[in-house]
């Protein structure tokens, strides 16, 4: 691994302690002014929008790193996602699902994974992921479980 990839996963660590603390200030410190959310361009102010509104839905919302690999300006980490449902979203952030639905009060625990871009300075310029959101939603009981086929109450 080179100095370039182990920096890459340090940033992407310390993002995600920055985030959990909700110091949102310093974990955009890490990101590119110009960065992309799924390839949209969103700027750091989109990022702080999408972070907000995950702790407003799930207010004790926290990523485990599962396993974490870096290759040159990309990083890629599997993570376990986990929180409980007490806010309603406002923005189509965790695919969109749980925009305006009523607090569960149930938690869930659900592995993502999310790939990193940097630019040249070091910063982050883009973030994608692949979320388990259909075992979020059953986890939540707002969509039918595979054991029962019916929806959990």
């Amino acid at each position: 691994m080179t100095g370039q990839e182990q920096r890459n996963m340090d940033t992407v660590r310390r993002n995600w302690e920055l985030h959990e603390r909700m110091e949102y200030d310093a974990a955009l410190e890490l990101w590119a002014d110009d960065c992309r959310n799924h390839g949209r361009p969103v700027g750091k102010e989109g990022m702080r929008k999408v972070w907000a509104d995950i702790r407003t839905t799930f207010p004790d919302w926290h990523l485990t790193i599962v396993e974490m690999i870096a290759r040159g300006t990309e990083v890629v980490a599997i993570v376990r996602a986990s929180g409980t449902h007490l806010g309603v979203g406002t923005m189509p952030v965790n695919g969109g699902m749980l925009l305006g639905v009523p607090p569960t009060g149930r938690r869930v625990d659900v592995q993502h994974i999310h790939w990193f871009t940097f630019n040249a300075d070091g910063r982050i310029s883009n973030h994608r992921a692949s979320r388990d959101d259909l075992g979020m939603m059953q986890q939540l009981g707002l969509l039918p479980s595979p054991q029962t086929g019916s929806r959990q109450s």
